[in-house]
């Protein structure tokens, strides 16, 4: 299930302490479809990533729409990749370059309370997703 990204927004900006701020991620990844073990393939993982993460990706060039599908096999990973696809997903990749995933990120002040190396493998994962994103923009 997909989340509007201005409610995700309003959630984690209302929760004023860090732990229901997680909480509440964790929550975002457990309604997550997840991906079908037969598509947890090598060739989907995404590098740099402490967890297994895996995108898969598919083009609808008459519609002009990335759409993505996400998993990992962890859970606050799983509630990031929730956000990730609010974001991203069914998006044009114009629209996937042009939006400023950082400033996002630092809008809910998020980053900061990740170990450093969870925050690396989302940069991983978000220059993964803007790599995919640049092949088919025009």
């Amino acid at each position: 299930m997909l989340h509007d990204l201005e409610e995700i927004q309003e959630s984690i900006q209302f929760l004023s302490d860090w732990e229901d701020k997680y909480s509440y991620i964790l929550e975002l990844g457990d309604s997550l479809p997840g991906i079908p073990d037969a598509e947890r393939r090598p060739e989907y993982l995404v590098e740099g990533c402490q967890s297994s993460v895996w995108l898969l990706t598919e083009y609808d060039s008459v519609e002009d729409i990335l759409s993505l599908r996400m998993d990992s096999d962890a859970h606050i990973v799983r509630g990031l990749i929730a956000i990730l696809l609010s974001v991203y997903s069914d998006q044009s990749p114009r629209d996937i370059l042009s939006f400023g995933i950082t400033e996002f990120f630092d809008e809910l002040d998020l980053l900061k309370h990740l170990s450093p190396i969870r925050g690396n493998g989302l940069r991983a994962l978000i220059q993964k997703i803007r790599s995919v994103a640049s092949q088919y923009h025009s």
